[in-house]
């Protein structure tokens, strides 16, 4: 499908006539192109502006909240989607219920923030738009090589792989090896990997999806399906990143019909019947497939790419208005926080709750009499742990952000008073 977003212009000038000249507020007049944004846009089928609001340049540039509760630059509805997402991550792994992967399919949200994300900067200049992500991706895993290879190899490994094996820690193509004693931090890094195949094939997959939308999201599905009917084509290290990447393909490619307005323009009971199938066909298959476990959504990759389809086209659907969240300080405080350091928290978390775990005998947590409390002393020192690493070393991501390196991830922004409407002259 061909792209509706090109660069425009805004003029507000004369009204091309004599006579006097009425003013009237911008969001109230009629028009085909966004006046403010990263590019203008037009809107298909409607003559009105897509934003909700118009502030200006000043208000704009100090980080100014518009109507929807838009700072600019950032969307706030996809922040607090992440920070949510990075949450129910943390507690799954503290805590690892199945119910959690059914309440909230973290993973197949954060694969759809970005691929939605990666299209804006697709459209302005492709191989920036890949250098840049692997910029904003790579120093924080960087950093915890330099940190967990040594360890590892300090602590003992017996079957340690080449140096030319270990690159994978600076470039994870594939999987990173590990130790035994290293798994809780090598443990989460398919999610880097993963990330990384899909930022490298995010041009083809976008020409693909302009031509052909709806084929080019099935098309990772289908693929998976293949994959899993006929294991054995490929070895065991590619099987599993074919695995990752195609089954959150589907989540990646309805980013970019997200962010190319395509989601916006489905009616309402398509897009809630198709989630109601993918939803209900994925517990479905879940419950008549249990497996060692139980029922574990996360052992069933087509069921669970299906499930997160139909979470991922619900939660994308709409865009809810935010502007409640700059009213409730500590909360949108606590999201930007979470943005600002959510892959130091991504990659720390699991060690975190490793570290706290090993404390239970020498702090001798068995001691509490009460289960539950018990369960709340080890998390408190997980997410005392954590506190640490971010603080520590969160500023890596400052740096690979290109922002000036702070110990604290929370960022205090100056507050302005919104600008009134932009006034523009309409003929009498």
């Amino acid at each position: 499908m061909a792209s509706m977003s090109g660069r425009g212009s805004w003029r507000t000038g004369s009204t091309g006539g004599p006579g006097p000249r009425r003013y009237l507020p911008v969001r109230r007049i009629s028009a085909r192109f966004c006046p403010f944004g990263d590019s203008a846009k037009v809107v298909p089928n409607t003559t009105f502006c897509s934003c909700r609001a118009v502030q200006s340049p000043t208000v704009r540039a100090a980080g100014g909240v518009v109507a929807d509760g838009k700072r600019a630059g950032r969307d706030r509805y996809f922040d607090t989607l992440r920070a949510v997402a990075i949450i129910r991550v943390v507690l799954f792994h503290a805590y690892p219920i199945a119910a959690f992967e059914l309440v909230f399919p973290s993973m197949g949200v954060m694969f759809a923030l970005g691929g939605s994300l990666m299209v804006r900067s697709l459209d302005r200049n492709a191989p920036r738009a890949i250098r840049n992500r692997l910029r904003r991706l790579l120093p924080a895993l960087w950093v915890m090589g330099l940190i967990a290879v040594p360890v590892m190899i300090h602590h003992g490994w017996p079957d340690r792989p080449t140096w030319p094996r270990l690159l994978l820690w600076a470039f994870p193509i594939a999987d990173p090896p590990s130790s035994q004693f290293g798994y809780p931090a090598a443990g989460v890094l398919w999610y880097l990997v993963t990330y990384l195949w899909l930022v490298l094939l995010s041009p083809v997959l976008l020409r693909l999806y302009r031509r052909w939308n709806l084929p080019t999201v099935l098309l990772p599905l289908v693929a998976l399906m293949l994959l899993m009917a006929y294991p054995d084509t490929v070895g065991a290290a590619a099987f599993w990143v074919l695995v990752n990447v195609l089954g959150f393909g589907s989540c990646w490619v309805l980013g970019m019909a997200h962010r190319e307005g395509d989601l916006a323009r489905l009616g309402t009971p398509l897009v809630l019947g198709t989630a109601v199938i993918c939803v209900s066909g994925g517990l479905a298959w879940a419950y008549t497939h249990p497996g060692e476990d139980g029922v574990n959504l996360a052992d069933l990759p087509v069921a669970y790419a299906v499930y997160s389809i139909g979470f991922v086209l619900a939660l994308l659907r709409w865009s809810p208005r935010m502007d409640w969240l700059a009213r409730a300080r500590p909360v949108d405080s606590f999201v930007s926080m979470v943005n600002n350091r959510a892959v130091t928290i991504y990659l720390w978390h699991n060690v975190a709750i490793t570290v706290a775990v090993a404390l239970i005998v020498p702090f001798k947590l068995w001691e509490i009499p009460n289960e539950t409390l018990q369960y709340v002393a080890d998390f408190s020192i997980a997410m005392a742990m954590l506190v640490v690493c971010v603080l520590s070393l969160g500023w890596v991501e400052d740096l690979a952000a290109r922002r000036r390196p702070r110990i604290s991830p929370f960022v205090r922004r100056r507050r302005t008073r919104p600008a009134p409407p932009v006034a523009v002259p309409v003929a009498a």
